[in-house]
C-alpha cells in the first residue's frame, strides 16, 4: 500500500482591513502554479455549523456576549472545522489554507478581549493536540489604516465595531507571537502596493515549499 504523504497546512493572520481575502486567493494560485493541490476555508466557519455559528459571532444586533461564551463558540466551530474539513485534507495529502485559526484567538480573545491565554491554550491542545499550523503568515497594518479601509466596506460586524484600542492589542497580540517563533511566523507589511506585498508573499512561499518538499 503506498502512504500519502500528508498535506501541509498555512493559516493567514491579521487584524480588520489587511487584505486576507485577496492575498489568499494570490496564495492558492501560488500554489497551483507549483502544481499543489490545496483547499481554501475559513475560521469562524469552515462547515455549515461553523458558518452557523460565525453568523452569530459576527451579529452586530444580537445580546452582549460573554467573553467566555465568545471562548467556547469558536472553539465548537474549530472542533467542527478540524474533524469535517481540515484533518480529512491534510490526511489526503492536501494542502490547507486557512484564514484565520487559533492565533486569531489568542490575539482577538486573548489580546482583544483579555482572557487568560492558559485558557485559550488549555483548549488547544484538548481539540488541536499536536496540531499546528506549518507555516503562519501575519499581514500587519495599523489598526487605524485598516479600520479605514473596512469603513469604506460599509458596515462593521460585531467586532469590526470595536474601538482603536482594542484592534492595538490584537496587532501587539500578533507581533508577540510571531516575535517568539519566527521559524513558523512571518510578517508582511501590507502598508503597501499590493503588487509589493505579493512580492513577499511569493518570496516567503517558494522558501517554505523548498523547505518541506
Amino acid at each position: 500500500m503506498v502512504s500519502v504523504m500528508k498535506g501541509k497546512f498555512i493559516t493567514l493572520e491579521g487584524s480588520e482591513g489587511v487584505g486576507k481575502t485577496t492575498n489568499m486567493e494570490f496564495i492558492k494560485s501560488c500554489l497551483e502554479q507549483l502544481g499543489i493541490e490545496s483547499v481554501v476555508t475559513r475560521e469562524p466557519g469552515g462547515t455549515s455549523l461553523g458558518e452557523k455559528i460565525r453568523a452569530l459571532l459576527l451579529d452586530r444586533d444580537s445580546e452582549f456576549l460573554d467573553d467566555y461564551a465568545e471562548l467556547c463558540l469558536i472553539f465548537a466551530a474549530r472542533a467542527q472545522h478540524l474533524a469535517r474539513v481540515i484533518k480529512p485534507a491534510l490526511e489526503r495529502g492536501v494542502w490547507v489554507l486557512c484564514d484565520r485559526f487559533t492565533d486569531a484567538t489568542y490575539a482577538y480573545q486573548g489580546g482583544g478581549r483579555g482572557v487568560a491565554d492558559e485558557n485559550i491554550e488549555m483548549l488547544e491542545n484538548m481539540l488541536q493536540g499536536d496540531l499546528r499550523p506549518d507555516l503562519t503568515i501575519v499581514l500587519d497594518i495599523d489598526p487605524e489604516i485598516g479600520l479605514a479601509r473596512v469603513k469604506a466596506r460599509g458596515a462593521f460586524d460585531r467586532f469590526e465595531q470595536e474601538q482603536l484600542h482594542f484592534f492595538q492589542r490584537v496587532r501587539n497580540a500578533y507581533l508577540a507571537r510571531a516575535a517568539a517563533d519566527t521559524q513558523r511566523y512571518r510578517v508582511i507589511d501590507v502598508a503597501r502596493s499590493l503588487a509589493e506585498i505579493q512580492v513577499d508573499l511569493r518570496h516567503e512561499l517558494d522558501q517554505f515549499v523548498r523547505r518541506v518538499r
